[in-house]
């Protein structure tokens, strides 16, 4: 397919499933089984909580219905009652149970009161029940929640626009503070940048992936760091990578353009994907989930591919 406006190439690209979904997310279960998430309508008011779909071949979706609503912790109560809404689930499975981590925006309307959290199905199963593994107060201090597993099985909590933390074993909360990955060297061009970015990293402040959506993952041995962020007026998702889990990290590009807040997975085959859901007036299609066919370069920079077939 391609932009309709700019003429930018989105190869490899196909809709999951024609209904409205920001921020989607998939996981593969045990039984290879597909899941996915995402923002749930209405993404802008109060929503129920977190949503769950389900499909053994990527095609069929079925719904599971809300699998967990939010305010059952005691650190939802502002947030409820200003009526604001819970974003970017993600879905995973590991120790053999599913997780979702989920976030809502600042409940004054400002960043400083934004919270994420993390939820453990207590059956295993992705129906759940869920419990949310720190109920008393926000476990990361921003939205845009995600879990990362480094070859040694360490599982880490990251957040945001590069906020990366390591999980207790017991996965009951943080094990310590928070190193913040950033690139090596600047983009100041500020036709590759959110209007927002002055306001979260200061005016002369350049050396971040994203702004926001915050998604990490290793591949061939490397460490992507992806996020959020407005190229020429699409919001994209933007790629840098490194040698090490904490940098530094290479220059920051386009990688996917229109596919906003997204996550990357390998399949059954090795093959690689994509999540997308197009927030832009010239995207393919608006605020439905799909999936990008992805490959690496030589130099190990993530580019959209033509690729039959769907993910097994």
């Amino acid at each position: 397919m391609e932009d309709r406006d700019t003429g930018l190439p989105v190869l490899g690209l196909r809709l999951l499933v024609d209904m409205p979904l920001r921020d989607p997310s998939v996981c593969r279960g045990p039984d290879g089984t597909w899941y996915l998430t995402g923002t749930a309508p209405p993404g802008w008011g109060q929503n129920q909580g977190v949503a769950l779909w389900c499909s053994p071949d990527m095609r069929a979706w079925t719904a599971l219905g809300t699998v967990w609503e939010y305010g059952q912790s005691p650190w939802h109560r502002p947030y409820k009652e200003a009526g604001k809404p819970l974003w970017a689930p993600e879905v995973f499975y590991l120790h053999d149970t599913f997780w979702l981590t989920y976030s809502m925006p600042g409940w004054d309307g400002t960043a400083a009161t934004s919270g994420s959290g993390l939820l453990r199905s207590l059956s295993g199963r992705a129906r759940g029940p869920y419990v949310d593994v720190q109920p008393e107060c926000r476990l990361g201090d921003e939205i845009d929640a995600s879990l990362f597993v480094d070859g040694n099985g360490t599982v880490y909590f990251a957040w945001h626009s590069g906020k990366l933390a390591p999980m207790r074993p017991d996965m009951g909360g943080l094990a310590g503070p928070c190193t913040w990955l950033r690139t090596a060297r600047p983009d100041a061009d500020p036709r590759h940048h959110s209007s927002l970015c002055p306001l979260i990293f200061g005016s002369d402040s350049h050396d971040h992936v994203g702004y926001e959506g915050m998604f990490l993952f290793r591949a061939d041995g490397r460490y992507y760091l992806c996020c959020g962020e407005h190229f020429h007026g699409r919001y994209s998702c933007a790629v840098a990578s490194a040698d090490h889990l904490t940098g530094p990290y290479g220059d920051r590009y386009e990688a996917i353009p229109h596919a906003g807040h997204t996550m990357f997975f390998a399949d059954a085959d090795g093959s690689w994907w994509c999540t997308y859901f197009g927030s832009d007036p010239s995207a393919p299609w608006q605020e439905k989930p799909g999936l990008v066919a992805v490959d690496f370069a030589p130099d190990g920079r993530v580019h959209p591919v033509e690729r039959p077939g769907w993910p097994r």
